[in-house]
This record gives structure tokens, C-alpha cells and sequence, in this order.
């Protein structure tokens, strides 16, 4: 069994990105970094780190089908999501995803960042606009630009802290 396990899945690299991060800042050797949709077995850990990709302000349901599958483990999660940018609108995408752990699985925590979004998003914003929603479309836009630049190095610095505080919870729960 390992000690540690960052499963991510990773549709336009931001989450694989923030997965990479985190593992490289775990100690020891008693690691692994794996795609959630690769074919090879999954090892069993003692902590697992489980990064998604936010649609629709959830995860997939081949992460869903992960967590709901774990038992007596110890789970921190990690995402990267488009939209947002706001603590708000990551702790209320943190609920939903979290609330598929099942109760004896012990639940650590979250870290969310913004990451960039495919430009077919921009377009299809460009698209839908009209006279009427202009003002939430441009916002969107915006969002979008600004969302181009992530996860940037301060994101992966507030990842590398995330891990030392689910490192320390961890320690803390092994004695």
C-alpha cells in the first residue's frame, strides 16, 4: 500500500498541472501520480489526493464512482474550474463533490483554482450574445481572458501549501 495517491483526471492539463505540483511536494517514495481514466490498476493508499476538472460546478462520474468506492481512507480533493474565481462559488462546488465520500472515509479538505478554458468557450459566448444579455456576457468573457493565465505560479504555491496542511492533518491522525 502506498502512502500517498494523486489521481486527477485532466481534460485541458490545468488539473493535471495542480496533480503534478502536489505530488512532487510530497516526502518519500511511497507515491504515485495517476489519470483517473488509465486502464492500469489503481493502487490502494493510505491519502489520497483527487483532483477534477469542474463541470457544471460538479466533477464527473467517473470521479463520483472513485469516491463513492473508497472506504476507511483518508481524502483530500483538488479541481480546477473556469468560472469562478471566487471562494464562494469553489466552497459551494467543494460541497457537492465532497458530498459523495462515503462517512467512513475521513475528509481533509479542498484546494480549487481557476484554470483556462478551451476557446471553443469564448466563442460559443461571442455566439450567444445579444443587446439584452450583453452585460453578463461580457462578464463571462472576461472571466474567460482572465482564466487564460491560470493555474499560474501563485496558484500552484497556494497547491504546494494545501498539501503541507493535508500533510500535517494527516500526520496528525496517524498517531
Amino acid at each position: 500500500m502506498l502512502d500517498y495517491l494523486v489521481l486527477y483526471q485532466s481534460e485541458s492539463g490545468n488539473t493535471k498541472k495542480v496533480a503534478a505540483t502536489i505530488f512532487s511536494h510530497l516526502p518519500g517514495n511511497s507515491k504515485d501520480l495517476i489519470d483517473i481514466t488509465t486502464d492500469k490498476t489503481i493502487p490502494e493508499a493510505r491519502l489520497y489526493f483527487i483532483g477534477f476538472c469542474v463541470h457544471r460546478g460538479s466533477c464527473s462520474m467517473e470521479v463520483i464512482d472513485f469516491l463513492s468506492g473508497l472506504s476507511d481512507k483518508q481524502i483530500a480533493l483538488f479541481g480546477t474550474c473556469g468560472m469562478g474565481n471566487s471562494i464562494e462559488y469553489y466552497k459551494g462546488i467543494e460541497q457537492r463533490v465532497s458530498a459523495w465520500i462515503e462517512s467512513d472515509n475521513e475528509y481533509l479538505g479542498a484546494f480549487i483554482c481557476q484554470g483556462k478554458m478551451p476557446q471553443q468557450v469564448r466563442q460559443k459566448y461571442e455566439a450567444k450574445k445579444t443587446s439584452e444579455n450583453s452585460k453578463q456576457i461580457d462578464a463571462c468573457i472576461r472571466n474567460f481572458d482572465q482564466a487564460l493565465m491560470h493555474p499560474d505560479s501563485l496558484d500552484l504555491e497556494h497547491a504546494k501549501v494545501f498539501t503541507d496542511k493535508i500533510l500535517k492533518k494527516f500526520q496528525e491522525r496517524a498517531y
